[in-house]
């Protein structure tokens, strides 16, 4: 089974009515590309304004500063989104 694990913490997980989803792929893709087949699996949420503000992990490295495009994920690999926190 080729996928990644899509897992959602606080408000992104309000937002998405869930804590996480499985994306089924065929080899690696784009963070890019990864978010707009999220957004498609949630239509009608906030989870687009959510996912913006969040800090994003891939695996255990943190992505936040990079483009979203020039990100690769592959099967198999867990992607979660974090949003801000309040009180640090």
């Amino acid at each position: 089974m080729n996928a990644i694990s899509v897992h959602y913490w606080a408000s992104a997980r309000a937002a998405a009515g869930t804590s996480g989803d499985t994306v089924e792929v065929e080899g690696p893709i784009t963070l890019a590309d990864l978010l707009g087949r999220v957004l498609a699996l949630h239509p009608g949420t906030r989870l687009g304004e959510v996912l913006a503000v969040c800090s994003t992990l891939v695996g255990d490295l943190p992505v936040a500063s990079e483009d979203a495009a020039d990100v690769v994920v592959r099967p198999g690999q867990s992607v979660e989104f974090l949003p801000p926190f309040a009180g640090g």
